[in-house]
């Protein structure tokens, strides 16, 4: 199942539904929420989280040898997947608008 975060600042996001999870679970959201808002005066505190959670997982990463290279299976980390939503909500706080999500 795909979620899909959406801003009037950006465009929409695409997200599978256990990635989206994870970065919901970051944000201090309800995973289990079909759809939810990160609302105007709470991007403050969500770009911190989101920022910090990338910056943790980057440094895992970063500790081991080729590492931040998606790996032959296909897989990619935490923070590659991160960044678009921090970029969005980022966007959002500049442009004063809330950031959506939902099925």
């Amino acid at each position: 199942m795909l979620i899909v975060f959406k801003s009037a600042a950006s465009g929409d996001l695409i997200t599978f539904e256990k990635n989206a999870k994870e970065m919901l679970d970051v944000l201090g959201k309800d995973r289990n929420e079909g759809k939810g808002i990160i609302t105007l005066a709470q991007l403050p505190a969500a770009i911190t989280r989101l920022r910090q959670a990338i910056d943790e997982d980057a440094a895992r990463h970063a500790a081991v040898p080729g590492e931040d290279v998606p790996v032959a299976d296909g897989s990619v980390s935490f923070h590659q997947r991160a960044v678009p939503l921090l970029d969005m909500l980022e966007r959002a706080l500049k442009d004063a608008v809330p950031v959506t999500w939902g099925v």
